[in-house]
């Protein structure tokens, strides 16, 4: 990884603490440890981990207590968990995916597995950052050509417009004799007209362009429905 990841641990067993602190320092990752919900919350206040390993059993708050917490809260709901437990109850899975952890290992685990299903977190998270992005810049150029197809027409009518003040000129007897002037209105009526051909040259390009954004959205899968067919598939390993 180019940047390292920054990963608070809690767990109320400082053995799992100081194994996870040892592990994940000697592979690159800033690891912070917080013993129980109410200690880890003022940690991811300061903290602001990619991602947070929370064991489910804790005394004064429980990890069920403080995701729904961290979910609920704008500035903390995209960080992503990693539930440890020692329960393997199918209902107790359930409810932690429903709540918003990004994975479930049940206690004991093995650091390798463990250790993967990290990386595949964050990989994850690094992928839904990256669409966010492609999609703010979709957004945006969609906006702009809407704007300048806006414009554009505008303009259009701005051109009839010098057209028809030309065509006025050209009628008034008083200066129909008017050689220099008669001129002067040809060069402008040539340029209004090659004005006009890129004109529509770009209302074309622009029009095919939205078309294609249309019938991009019709087969697009947008963020919300991508991380949960990721967080299904995670699930299912």
């Amino acid at each position: 990884m180019n940047t390292r990841k920054k990963i608070l641990v809690v767990d109320d067993e400082a053995i799992n603490l100081d194994f996870f602190e040892v592990m994940l320092s000697k592979l690159g990752f800033i690891v912070e440890k917080a013993s129980d919900g109410i200690e880890a919350l003022e940690v991811v206040k300061g903290f602001l981990p990619d991602l947070i390993i929370l064991d489910n059993i804790m005394p004064r708050m429980s990890g069920w207590e403080l995701t729904k917490i961290l979910k609920n809260n704008a500035k903390y709901s995209g960080i992503p968990i990693i539930m440890l437990s020692a329960l393997d109850d199918v209902k107790d899975k359930i409810e932690g995916f429903e709540l918003g952890v990004d994975d479930y290992i049940t206690k004991p685990f093995n650091f390798s597995e463990v250790l993967a299903r990290i990386r595949a977190v964050l990989r994850n998270r690094e992928l839904f950052a990256q669409i966010a992005v492609r999609e703010s810049r979709l957004s945006l150029a969609e906006e702009l050509s809407a704007d300048m197809k806006s414009n554009l027409i505008d303009f259009m009518k701005s051109i009839d417009e010098l057209d028809t003040a030309i065509a006025l000129v050209y009628r008034n007897k008083e200066i129909s004799g008017d050689e220099a002037l008669s001129k002067l209105l040809e060069t402008i009526s040539v340029k209004t007209l090659v004005v006009r051909k890129h004109i529509s040259n770009l209302d074309a390009r622009i029009e095919k362009t939205i078309v294609e954004w249309e019938d991009l959205k019709k087969n697009e899968i947008g963020l919300p429905a991508l991380e949960s067919r990721i967080r299904s598939s995670l699930h299912q390993e």
